[in-house]
């Protein structure tokens, strides 16, 4: 077997062996794995060790996942989150079904503008919706699957680290607009799935409207929070100044040259960083002593996930200088089976490994080896990485080890084994099946 395809292996089974097995940190786990495949340059390795922690230092990629980081954590620290949520429960507590609706596009607003974990989305949703759907006919396990299954959509939208991790993989490959238009309509596709799926809770376990009592007026609601709608700008103006007519306007204007230079990674994260700021400063520290906890809490934050990207994208440039593509084209030139076929053993793959893992791990670990098999494939490299970042969405549905499971669980007071097959039945086949059909180009997403 190719000494790439080796390498990668080892990397793997380090990552879920250290982090499952040995219940260490993943961050850990991936320091172990990128040292793991620098042995298998031989006496190349200190040069390549070198040039990959160089690539890894000097990759956008690194420094737009430091701004998304402290980005979802401003926003959940000024209190964003929770004053869009109830506006959502003012406008939509009252159909039928009205907290599962609430939860789900609650989760849909966090994806959108935060890009948080799914364990995280689940919390911070789930918190007000569980307790509400448990007191209005839902039972403990359907309310937790809710929770649990809406929690995938703080990576199935953009902007996410998920998202941010592929377009490092991609490289070249795809530009960062088309990832993010791509995965904006997949994100609706998913959203629209869930929608359809509380319809049928609704009707299958006969859930009754909810009473005025439990959600506040709407115009007060409304009042009250309308700043925190602003944050949305924060992703509505860098994607408007690169996609679409004012792009199209734009450069053919003495602008284009300055807008050739917008990156989405970079600008969505700091603008909604400035906004959030800007609507949320009464929540900020007046203090020395406060700013200093306010940045150690964000700092805490960096630890994992800072060091798991690092050492994923040096633990990827290694692996690229091994020659991992090269091997995997040559494999499957051997291969003689239906590339949708291939896509579905790929989505497998990923799905599975998303079960211990999170969705951001879960790509460290296999996104590129993934985009690379698709693509040498045939697969058009911007649908693989759409695909890819769908079947890894499944994360927060994944039973057993999902966080989110335990959370949501924990929230509506439902024992987690309930959640387990029900999750793998309405969420993770659906979605599985929606990254292969993506794949291979049956359901359209925007190719740009």
């Amino acid at each position: 077997m190719p000494v790439a395809v080796i390498a990668l292996f080892v990397f793997l089974a380090i990552i879920v062996v250290w982090n499952v097995v040995v219940k260490r940190s993943m961050a850990e786990a991936m320091v172990l794995g990128f040292v793991a495949t620098v042995l298998f340059a031989g006496l190349q390795a200190p040069q390549v060790a070198r040039d990959a922690i160089v690539d890894a230092s000097s990759n956008e990629v690194m420094y737009a996942a430091i701004a998304f980081i402290f980005m979802t954590y401003l926003v959940e620290r000024t209190g964003t989150i929770a004053r869009l949520i109830e506006i959502l429960t003012s406008l939509l507590g009252g159909l039928r079904g009205g907290p599962a609706i609430v939860d789900t596009v609650a989760s849909g607003a966090m994806g959108a503008v935060a890009g948080g974990s799914n364990t995280g989305n689940a919390a911070t949703s789930g918190v007000i919706t569980g307790p509400w759907m448990t007191r209005t006919g839902w039972s403990k396990a359907r309310a937790a699957t809710v929770i649990a299954g809406n929690a995938g959509l703080g990576a199935a939208l953009p902007p996410s680290a998920s998202m941010v991790i592929m377009i490092g993989f991609a490289g070249s490959l795809v530009t960062t607009s088309s990832v993010y238009l791509a995965l904006f309509v997949a994100g609706v596709y998913q959203f629209l799935i869930r929608m359809v799926l509380i319809a049928w809770f609704v009707h299958r376990d006969g859930i009754h409207r909810v009473a005025g009592e439990e959600r506040p007026a709407v115009g007060p609601a409304v009042r009250r929070n309308w700043t925190s709608m602003l944050i949305f700008l924060g992703a509505i103006i860098p994607v408007s100044i690169t996609i679409g007519p004012l792009a199209d306007f734009l450069a053919a204007s003495p602008l284009s040259d300055a807008m050739g230079s917008v990156s989405l990674i970079t600008w969505i994260p700091v603008l909604i960083i400035l906004i959030s700021a800007a609507v949320g400063w009464r929540q900020l520290p007046r203090s020395a002593r406060g700013w200093w906890e306010f940045f150690g809490g964000a700092a805490s934050k960096y630890y994992a996930i800072g060091a798991l990207l690092f050492f994923a994208i040096a633990a990827s440039e290694v692996l690229a200088s091994l020659g991992l593509a090269d091997d995997v084209d040559a494999l499957l030139g051997n291969l003689d089976i239906p590339v949708w076929l291939l896509v579905t053993l790929v989505g497998f793959f990923v799905v599975l490994v998303a079960g211990p893992l999170s969705s951001t791990a879960t790509l460290s670990a296999v996104g590129q080896v993934s985009l690379v098999t698709l693509v040498a494939a045939g697969v058009d490299p911007l649908l693989a990485v759409i695909a890819i970042l769908v079947f890894a969405s499944t994360e927060g549905a994944s039973p057993p080890a999902s966080g989110a499971i335990f959370v949501a669980s924990g929230i509506t007071g439902a024992r987690p084994e309930q959640t387990f097959i029900p999750l793998v039945i309405y969420y993770v086949l659906p979605f599985f099946v929606l990254g292969v059909l993506i794949a291979v180009g049956i359901v359209p997403v925007p190719i740009t």
